[in-house]
């Protein structure tokens, strides 16, 4: 995996001419930010050697190389699951190749459900920490060179404190409400049952997605600074549990969108 991380920075970095130090994983129906982006490059993924490709149809697949708030930065607008039948390992590859382009701050964004009875649909919920013992693969479990960072990272602040605090004080300025909590990642692509739900809430999650959480595991190991945030899409209260509809999901993402695109655009430009 290595030689194939050095060949992909390679392509990548032939293709551009900024050299951006800070990372965007855009999650299920977060894409106007790109709306905000100064493009310089645009790569579909499907020409970047070892690349995997995005087959969900609500995620575009390409990567995006511009500016936002003044900063050069690294776009992806469509991530990796691994119901997708991806490796863990496979989902996380772009995550080692921002480190190879150098960047050191990576800021992640999904649409999750929300099960703290607190939380209404539409709701920011600004992640501080994560549960993953229920992803049945690991991504750090692989060959480990050193440039891979610790064999055994340290996981006592996967989502860094600082950029917690910059994200409450940028909101407060903008009248942006934000929550905060315990995001739970689950394979899916089935959602959760009544029982399921009261399970995850019980160990202390107050959002469950897909994704996000193999990604920070990654860019923890690395050493990199990370940010996460979670746009409530659903409501996931066992007793009151509606039939979820993508179509609803997607609509309540778009309408969170620009309060999140708001939020990232003035932190990025403080970093």
């Amino acid at each position: 995996m290595f030689e194939q991380i050095q060949e992909t920075t390679q392509f990548i970095q032939s293709k551009i001419t900024l050299r951006p130090a800070i990372g965007i994983i855009l999650g299920t129906g977060l894409g106007a930010l790109t709306n905000e982006l100064d493009i310089d490059t645009t790569i579909p993924y499907e020409t970047i050697p070892h690349f995997p490709l995005s087959t969900v149809e609500f995620h575009s697949g390409k990567l995006l190389i511009g500016t936002l708030g003044g900063k050069s930065v690294v776009v992806m607008q469509g991530r990796f699951h691994y119901y997708e039948g991806y490796t863990m390992q496979q989902v996380t590859y772009p995550v080692r190749v921002m480190h190879a382009l150098g960047i050191q701050t990576l800021l992640v964004s999904n649409a999750a459900g929300g099960m703290n009875p607190t939380f209404q649909t539409s709701d920011l919920m600004v992640i501080d920490d994560h549960i993953s013992l229920l992803l049945p693969q690991n991504p750090l479990i692989c060959p480990n060179p050193p440039i891979f960072g610790d064999r055994f990272p340290d996981m006592s602040e996967p989502y860094r404190k600082s950029l917690i605090d910059l994200a409450f004080s940028v909101a407060a300025e903008l009248d942006i409400p934000l929550k905060r909590g315990v995001y739970v990642s689950v394979t899916g692509p089935q959602l959760e049952t009544r029982a399921e739900y009261r399970m995850l809430r019980q160990w202390g999650a107050d959002a469950v997605g897909m994704s996000t959480v193999p990604e920070v595991i990654v860019a923890n190991q690395l050493g990199m600074d990370v940010f996460g945030i979670s746009v409530i899409t659903d409501l996931c209260f066992p007793d009151t549990l509606e039939k979820a509809e993508l179509v609803k999901i997607l609509a309540t993402a778009a309408q969170a969108e620009p309060k999140l695109t708001m939020l990232i655009r003035e932190m990025i430009g403080r970093l």
